[in-house]
C-alpha cells in the first residue's frame, strides 16, 4: 500500500493540476489550497464548500500532517509554553511571550539542534530532523489563536529562537515564511519576523543574495575568538573574522542593522578587554545590543553575571553611540526562556 502524499507538499499549481487529471475544475485547487493555508484546515472534512465525493478522493489520495498542541504550560507572567507533537510523535517547544502591546510567537526550525552551544539545553539534544515549512506554520497559527484567546489579540511578532538553528534549516524556515508572510496565508509583515542564528557565514551571505524582507539577529556572546569558542564550538568552524564578513555583505545589500544577541556570565564574558571586543565589533557596521539574562540549565557551569559587569557593559556600548537594550527573560518558572527548550516533557 502506498504511503499516502501530505497534501501541503503541493504548490498551488500542482494541486490544481490533480483536480484536472481527475476530470474536475482547476479552481478546486484553489480552494483547497485556501483551505490548508489562510484557513489551516486539520482535515478534509472541515472544507466545507467541496462535496463530500471531493472531499472522499482527497481523503483516498493524500494526509493532512499537521501537528497538535500536545500539552501547554502558563507562567505567572502570562508567558505559554507549548510541546508541539509532530505527525512521527516527535516533539518540539514553542513559546507565546506576550508583554502589554504585543505577542510574540517563539517558534523551533529542528527538532534538537544542529550546533553546541554549551549553554543551551536544546543543543544537548542530538539533531533528530528538520522541521518542514507547514510543521513550522503550524506552530505560528496554533500561538496566534492562543494569543487571541488569551491575549485578546492576534499575533504581533516571530522570532526563530526556539529548538535548532534556523539556517541549518534555510529552505524549509524561508519556505515557511513565505506563507507566513503570504496573503494566501496569514499575511504577517516580514518586519514582524526575526530569524536569529549563532553564525553562520555562508546561509547569512545566502539571506542577503535571496533578498530575504525579514530581520536578523546573531547569538554572539563573545567578541573574542578563544572565549566564543569555549562556550560555542562551532565557532572554530566559523571564526568571528568570517562572521563578521558576511554580517558586513548583508547590511551592504539589504541596509537593515543587526541585532546582537549578548548573555553576561560571571568569569567568562565580564571583564573589560569582553566589553572593548565587543564595541570593536559593533562598529563594523550598524547594530544593537540585546544583552539577555541567563537561565540556569540546572549544571551550574555558567552563571548570571553581577549587576556591576552589566552596568559596564551597558555604559560603555552608551558611551560609543551603540544602542543597547537589556531583555528581561520570561516563563522562566516553566523552562520557556531563552536557552531552556529541552523538552522536558
Amino acid at each position: 500500500m502506498n504511503k499516502k502524499k501530505d497534501i501541503r507538499a503541493l504548490s498551488k499549481e500542482e494541486l490544481r493540476n490533480f483536480f484536472i487529471g481527475n476530470n474536475d475544475k482547476a479552481f478546486r485547487g484553489n480552494q483547497v489550497y485556501e483551505w490548508l493555508w489562510h484557513k489551516a484546515a486539520h482535515s478534509f472534512e472541515d472544507m466545507t464548500n467541496l462535496s463530500k465525493e471531493t472531499r472522499e478522493m482527497l481523503d483516498e489520495n493524500f494526509v493532512i500532517n499537521h501537528v497538535q498542541v500536545d500539552a501547554m504550560q502558563r507562567s505567572s507572567d502570562g508567558t505559554i509554553k507549548n510541546a508541539i507533537k509532530l505527525h512521527d510523535g516527535l516533539i518540539v517547544e514553542s513559546v507565546l511571550i506576550p508583554t502589554e502591546t504585543r505577542t510574540t510567537a517563539c517558534v523551533s526550525s529542528q527538532v534538537g539542534c544542529s550546533l553546541d552551544c554549551k549553554f543551551c539545553a536544546t543543543a544537548r539534544l542530538k539533531r533528530m530532523r528538520n522541521l518542514n515549512p507547514d510543521e513550522i506554520y503550524d506552530q505560528v497559527v496554533a500561538i496566534d489563536k492562543q494569543s487571541r484567546l488569551y491575549h485578546n489579540h492576534k499575533l504581533s511578532n516571530i522570532v526563530f529562537m526556539g529548538m535548532g538553528e534556523p539556517l541549518m534549516n534555510y529552505n524549509n524556515v524561508l519556505k515557511a515564511i513565505e506563507k507566513i508572510t503570504s496573503p494566501e496565508g496569514l499575511g504577517m509583515a516580514a518586519r514582524r519576523i526575526t530569524v536569529s542564528t549563532s553564525g553562520v557565514p555562508r546561509m547569512i551571505r545566502k539571506l542577503a543574495d535571496d533578498e530575504v524582507r525579514f530581520n536578523l539577529a546573531v547569538s554572539l556572546h563573545s567578541a573574542i575568538d578563544e572565549v566564543r569558542t569555549s562556550i560555542m564550538p562551532f565557532n572554530t568552524r566559523f571564526p568571528l573574522k568570517d562572521l563578521r564578513e558576511s554580517l558586513e555583505y548583508w547590511y551592504e545589500k539589504t541596509k537593515r542593522k543587526i541585532t546582537y544577541e549578548y548573555v553576561v556570565w560571571n568569569g567568562i564574558n565580564d571583564r573589560k578587554e569582553d566589553i572593548d571586543a565587543l564595541v570593536s565589533f559593533c562598529k563594523y557596521l550598524p547594530c544593537k545590543v540585546n544583552l539577555i539574562e541567563y537561565n540556569p540549565i540546572d549544571d551550574g557551569e555558567f552563571q548570571q553575571a553581577s549587576a556591576r559587569a552589566l552596568n559596564n557593559y551597558i555604559s560603555n556600548l552608551e558611551m560609543h553611540d551603540i544602542v543597547v537594550n537589556v531583555r528581561r527573560s520570561r516563563g522562566k518558572d516553566i523552562d520557556a526562556a531563552c536557552g531552556q527548550l529541552a523538552n522536558k516533557s
